[in-house]
């Protein structure tokens, strides 16, 4: 790690030497990061504040991803601009996630916040931080990067009425009877004036819990709706959650666990529908926060040379395809996020059809700071902003992975017995369901948007969200299976072998091959994007690569149990079809799971 961070040193040294004659002050970035907050059940429709400040004066970005459906190792990937198979991070707790794992990666001394520092920004940082960054390890070592800081601390982090807090690597304080979203929104704001009160440039953070369900862990685990401040009672009654043709569908879509679901009943849809508008009342702390700091801004006359970026960590599903309140998934609920940006050249009111993700957050952070990560310090790219930007962008693709549990977090909620979860407190009986690790790819280009995967069982999943936005027909599943269906002009078939290639190099890809993986598998530079591939003369030489496969469902990242991992480049030669090929339908049968159907042979 130490010649890594010797080289952005020595990077950020250069660029700050050769800034040095201009007298501009770098901008500064006030960063808003929610819990679990929706885009498919309309949660920014019910931030009027938010609307207001950013909406109308920024840009949203419709098509933003986060990369991996699970809080911690969402925000690994949001700080370090690595992909998630790159840090390693992939739970929330041990032994393959939470603050332990963070720790023992590295990442706590070699993230967003201390290259930030390095150039020359003053950083803080109010809320959550990170899974099982608790009162038993806050100090073992304390978390790095961050001049003023009052972080949220497990086993309290989700109770509304009961957060315990490390201020600036002080012992755990309770505020036990305060709501937690107004706690820490009030830590923002104080540390938003002490960083003006210098000449510095700053970076802060303000993560609250909201709309994250409402947990306690010890002595058992429970789970149950959000709570909210008593002043935000009386909104949304007459609120429900949008009855998409997903939502607790007749017909079932889905491989694996989620196929064999049953419909939710009326009491269920009731407990979920008040789950939902529990969920909007908490986010009411964020929007009026929101409001809040602008203000302040406004008043010291910092708006006009501030970023301000609002997101979270990831989606949320609640009854679509009979699902219980949770996250885990690759379906857009779970994966599809909100990303709005306001600040300098940002254009107000608008709405971005680029293609982006979490991946990229880091990156263009430290570019408007100044100081562009070297090409392979970070998997990702720096958003496009402005209009030109946009225009420019040819991103298609955003890769996605999980490994472990699905967890429902409903009362109702339960998905059966997969064993025991432990979160550092004591195991408690699983109502989780294992066998969810999977490797997956969206791409939004012209004429189409798909959703491919491969998940441990090896069980495939294409769907063509044109014509089927609820992901609900599985292209590949025998029953879908048509041989003269086309989907961006070529047939199903043709069009899941480009897919899955593509999924093989994301897998397992590093900087600029997360970026550009279609020079992986074309180097001489022909091939651009998915419409390029699917050109007939390479249908041989797809027709031979190797299929992305597990031998066996992990709990976390094992590359060992994760199948092969190169592509073989195309070299212009004819490349007849092979044994590996995908020449129909076969039942097959991985470990305990039932027999189930997969385009392999």
């Amino acid at each position: 790690m130490w010649y890594r961070l010797a080289a952005l040193a020595a990077l950020f040294l250069a660029t700050s030497q050769a800034s040095s004659s201009t007298s501009k002050k770098q901008p500064n970035i006030l960063f808003i990061l929610t819990d679990d907050q929706d885009w498919h059940m309309e949660s920014l429709q019910h931030m009027p504040l938010l609307q207001k400040h950013l909406l109308n004066e920024g840009t949203l970005y419709a098509n933003h991803y986060c990369t991996v459906a699970l809080c911690c190792p969402s925000r690994v990937n949001l700080w370090t601009g690595k992909a998630a198979h790159n840090t390693n991070v992939t739970d929330v707790w041990a032994p393959y996630g939470g603050y332990p794992k963070v720790v023992r990666e590295g990442i706590n001394d070699d993230y967003l916040p201390h290259w930030l520092q390095a150039a020359g920004y003053n950083t803080y940082y109010s809320g959550k931080l990170w899974n099982h960054h608790s009162v038993e390890n806050y100090n073992q070592p304390y978390a790095g990067g961050f001049n003023g800081s009052d972080f949220v601390l497990d086993p309290y982090t989700y109770q509304y009425r009961n957060a315990t807090m490390s201020r600036n690597g002080g012992g755990p304080v309770s505020y036990a009877g305060q709501y937690s979203p107004d706690v820490t929104a009030a830590k923002a704001h104080g540390f938003l004036r002490e960083a003006m009160a210098h000449d510095d440039p700053w970076f802060l953070v303000h993560a609250p819990i909201a709309p994250h369900s409402s947990v306690q862990l010890i002595p058992d685990v429970v789970m149950d709706k959000p709570e909210y401040a008593d002043r935000h009672a009386h909104l949304f009654h007459d609120y429900i959650i949008p009855r998409d043709e997903n939502f607790n569908p007749e017909t079932q879509g889905g491989v694996s666990w989620v196929k064999d679901l049953p419909r939710l009943n009326d009491t269920v849809i009731r407990y979920n529908d008040e789950f939902q508008r529990s969920r909007l009342r908490a986010l009411q702390s964020v929007d009026e926060s929101v409001e809040h700091m602008v203000r302040i801004l406004e008043e010291a006359g910092e708006l006009e040379n501030t970023y301000i970026f609002y997101t979270t960590d990831n989606g949320y599903h609640i009854s679509q395809h009979r699902m219980h309140p949770g996250k885990e998934c690759g379906f857009e609920t779970d994966v599809h996020i909100p990303l709005i940006v306001r600040g300098p050249g940002v254009s107000a009111g608008h709405v971005s059809k680029a293609v982006t993700a979490h991946t990229d957050i880091a990156s263009t952070i430290m570019t408007l700071a100044g100081h562009s990560l070297p090409e392979d310090a970070s998997d990702g790219y720096p958003l496009p902003l402005t209009t030109e930007e946009m225009q420019a962008s040819k991103q298609e693709h955003v890769t996605i992975e999980y490994w472990g549990l699905a967890i429902p977090e409903g009362l109702w909620g339960s998905y059966g017995d997969a064993g025991m979860i432990d979160p550092g407190y004591g195991s408690q009986p699983s109502i989780a369901v294992g066998n969810n690790t999977y490797k997956a790819v969206r791409v939004i280009g012209e004429g189409y948007s798909l959703y491919y995967a491969v998940w441990c069982t090896n069980e495939t999943e294409l769907y063509d969200l044109k014509t089927d936005p609820g992901e609900l027909r599985n292209l590949l599943a025998p029953e879908h299976h048509d041989k003269d269906l086309r989907v961006a002009g070529r047939p199903v078939d043709q069009l899941a072998r480009r897919l899955d290639a593509l999924t093989m190099v994301l897998k397992s890809c590093r900087g600029r091959s997360c970026v550009e993986p279609w020079r992986d598998l074309h180097p001489s530079g022909d091939v651009h994007g998915l419409l390029d591939s699917l050109d007939e003369r390479f249908d041989d030489f797809y027709q031979t690569q190797p299929r992305v496969s597990f031998t066996d469902c992990k709990m976390g990242y094992l590359p060992e149990y994760e199948g092969p991992m190169d592509v073989r480049p195309f070299d212009g030669k004819d490349h007849a079809a092979s044994g590996a090929g995908w020449g129909g339908w076969e039942q097959v049968t991985l470990g305990r799971n039932r027999g189930h159907w997969s385009l392999w042979t």
